[in-house]
């Protein structure tokens, strides 16, 4: 029986699955339809959990990307994917931030608000007090950092739940920023200063393009071999040889793609290469560093993770601290595009969208689960569905009706992958 079971581990068909078979490896159909049978169990076994990672985001972006480029030839042309992928980056950096709360299963509904008085912060500094550029970013961004904290010790200390604390922070900063921008509700700042070159800046040299996508991809490649020894010397599970190339190839395809079309029309743009930036950084901080896998613990469970030495506290206040520093990045971002400061962040449509990319792209709402790359496919769906639908001249009705349409799906499937795991966690 002792036999049988460990054949049984492999996939390899014995006596007690179906009928007579001799359970050896020397027999080449057999091993190889063994090994079949286990990859169709893996399949069907994540079907049933729902947990399907990246694909079902990945899906819905070729769908919508498909249906888009047979309803208008432009949709993938160089000119608008370009602008596309400038238009992700002040949406996807609040999204990154709310990635950090969603991990530990709280939410942050003032990511909106402090973009829009980041924004409305540097310029009244900037244009109206004649600070320089330069500080007046720092403490745009410096105030969005001091705002996420106060709201995460007040969180933390009172018990208050976050929903609350931060939608009094949404008006609190709203607020704020319409005093700042003053009775005209915009402020206007250079064209040529630089936060406006935040979004307008592109690098045309081949050098530098495929030099950047040669790079980072051999420095995934390295990347991942380390990590394989490290963990192979460590006695842990480790991927595969033939993954890591798989992965490294698909990911040198996918950068050289990129910068060949972006190439065709302006160049690869410094706004993408700072949001790719932060999305890396952040991504490497919750998966290979101690602060990561607390935040990762806090969101599978508060008392679990403080019985397991877990600062709570610190941890909680740290998340939405990083989630109002990014929402004053993103914030810098929307007014760059905008070449002004205006009321239009702090509407209630940014976060929205920001919450709503992260959720789709596959981080969960009741915490423990996602990652900063999901902020980069959930903007990506929500904005190819904004920039189709302008292409087709449709109205912003219908855009809002879509992307709540995704929104629910991903609910959906978040809920029932909860569901399914919930009986394995009882065990």
């Amino acid at each position: 029986m002792a036999v049988r079971g460990r054949w049984r581990g492999r996939g390899i068909r014995t006596r007690a699955d179906n009928g007579p078979a001799t359970g050896r490896r020397s027999d080449g159909r057999q091993w190889y339809g063994g090994r079949i049978g286990a990859y169709a169990d893996t399949v069907h076994r994540r079907l049933h959990e729902v947990q399907l990672g990246p694909a079902p985001a990945l899906l819905a972006l070729a769908v919508i990307w498909a249906v888009f480029q047979s309803l208008n030839g432009n949709f993938l042309s160089p000119r608008n994917l370009s602008v596309l992928s400038v238009d992700i980056v002040g949406t996807g950096m609040i999204a990154v931030g709310v990635v950090f709360v969603l991990l530990i299963g709280e939410i942050d509904l003032s990511v909106g608000s402090l973009a829009g008085l980041s924004g409305a912060l540097f310029a009244a500094l900037n244009v109206n007090h004649g600070m320089p550029e330069w500080l007046a970013v720092i403490i745009a961004v410096a105030c969005g950092a001091a705002a996420g904290a106060v709201q995460g010790f007040v969180f933390t200390t009172t018990g208050v739940p976050a929903f609350v604390v931060t939608l009094a922070g949404l008006l609190t900063w709203n607020g704020l920023m319409l005093y700042l921008l003053g009775p005209e509700s915009s402020i206007n700042f250079g064209e040529n200063g630089l936060v406006a070159e935040l979004t307008d800046r592109h690098f045309n040299a081949a050098v530098a393009t495929y030099g950047l996508a040669t790079l980072g991809t051999a420095a995934y490649l390295l990347v991942s071999y380390h990590d394989r020894r490290r963990r192979s010397a460590a006695g842990m599970p480790c991927r595969p040889t033939s993954q890591i190339w798989v992965r490294t190839i698909l990911l040198a395809v996918v950068s050289f793609a990129v910068v060949h079309v972006l190439s065709r029309f302006e160049g690869l743009p410094l706004a993408l290469l700072i949001f790719l930036a932060v999305i890396i950084t952040s991504d490497l901080l919750l998966r290979r560093t101690p602060y990561g896998r607390q935040v990762l613990a806090l969101g599978g469970g508060v008392e679990a993770a403080r019985r397991a030495g877990v600062d709570a506290a610190r941890v909680r206040i740290s998340v939405f601290l990083v989630s109002g520093t990014l929402a004053a990045v993103g914030g810098l971002f929307v007014a760059s595009r905008l070449a002004s400061a205006t009321q239009v962040p702090g509407a209630g449509m940014l976060l929205i969208n920001a919450i709503a990319a992260a959720v789709i792209g596959g981080t969960s709402l009741f915490g423990g689960r996602g990652s900063t790359w999901s902020a980069l496919l959930g903007v990506l769906i929500i904005q190819s569905i904004a920039s189709g639908m302008a292409l087709l001249g449709v109205e912003s009705a219908i855009q809002f009706m879509i992307t709540g349409g995704v929104l629910l799906i991903a609910v959906v499937f978040d809920a029932m992958a909860r569901h399914a795991t919930e009986p394995r966690s009882h065990t």
